[in-house]
């Protein structure tokens, strides 16, 4: 099992350098086997077979980067007229925890009755030709029951377009039965998520980080505007999410009522940011993904590569942590 696996590995990695050295090469979408099916089948427009659609979970990816490529799985099925199949993420918790898999068909399930997996080109979700060739390729395999793989990391801006999807999957998980909060609903309840970890390490050397990186102060006056924003009559609590120690953050030692949370596991921090009734974001799919489930105010960064709802409840912030309008909250 453990040279299986090891090949299995090796053989990903193999392929992922292939699609990484000719993505912008012309002949790039003949690299795929389905391509030159669709080349030489001609497409059946009448389906003979309800085939389905899937995005495998990056597994060597954080949990925000897995959440955009089963986001992206879901939102894609749906674009071209197919059914989605579940593919789970790499750490079984978060499948319990998410809920995502309740009442979905799996991958497992469709293979044992008989369907073979087909793999997608990487495309440009704003290309048409590339699109185009999307749908080109589904429709050559209506006759033959297939589940069509998007390769890994296909990309998907507006994550949002499955937001009440999610909400609902979320909150109606059983495992919701097993929340637990550090808030006290006698107060107006602040996250904010501060991304330190691996881009605090790696942001001198390497480019993306360098990207990503937002300083303690830009925190400090998002944070510092939300205060002066809040209309309400109940007293505000804080809980600052992040790594490291309390000494990396003496800046927001003037702020009243504040809880360091910088030993929080993922999944609780997550959840927290999920119930908070102001949640403040960083450059972070950690947070970008909980903002999306969260049923209060979303104060997030405007420079961020996923799109946000035009909606009163995300407000986007500028470079210097400033915002347009109050904050209404009961």
């Amino acid at each position: 099992m453990l040279v299986f696996e090891f090949i299995t590995k090796i053989r990903i990695k193999i392929w992922a350098i292939i699609v990484s050295k000719s993505r912008n090469k012309k002949y790039f979408p003949k690299i795929y086997i389905s391509f030159w099916y669709s080349s030489l089948i001609k497409p059946g427009y009448t389906r003979n077979f309800n085939n389905y659609y899937s995005a495998r979970p990056n597994p060597g990816a954080g949990i925000g980067h897995q959440m955009a490529n089963w986001i992206a799985g879901y939102w894609f099925s749906k674009q071209f007229g197919l059914q989605y199949v579940y593919s789970p993420f790499s750490i079984p918790e978060w499948d319990s925890f998410l809920g995502f898999g309740e009442n979905e068909i799996t991958l497992d399930e469709l293979i044992k009755s008989g369907f073979k997996k087909i793999r997608l080109p990487l495309f440009d979700e704003f290309n048409v030709s590339e699109l185009e060739l999307q749908k080109k390729i589904i429709a050559s395999y209506s006759n033959r029951k297939v589940i069509f793989i998007a390769e890994q990391d296909q990309g998907y801006r507006d994550q949002f377009g499955v937001m009440v999807t999610l909400k609902q999957k979320f909150f109606n998980s059983p495992f919701r039965d097993n929340d637990s909060l550090l808030f006290d609903k006698k107060f107006i309840n602040i996250a904010i998520h501060v991304r330190r970890g691996d881009i605090a390490i790696g942001k001198e050397a390497n480019p993306n980080l360098i990207m990503r990186w937002q300083g303690n102060e830009y925190f400090v006056n998002v944070l510092g505007n939300v205060l002066n924003s809040i209309k309400t009559d109940k007293s505000i609590a804080i809980y600052l999410f992040s790594q490291g120690k309390i000494e990396d953050f003496t800046e927001f030692n003037q702020f009243e009522n504040l809880h360091y949370c910088l030993d929080v596991n993922p999944m609780d921090s997550f959840l927290h940011m999920v119930y908070a009734d102001i949640l403040i974001t960083s450059k972070s799919s950690f947070s970008y993904k909980p903002a999306l489930l969260n049923k209060g105010i979303k104060v997030c960064p405007k420079d961020f590569w996923h799109g946000y709802p035009e909606s009163d409840d995300w407000l986007l912030v500028d470079n210097d942590g400033n915002f347009q309008g109050s904050i209404n909250i009961s």
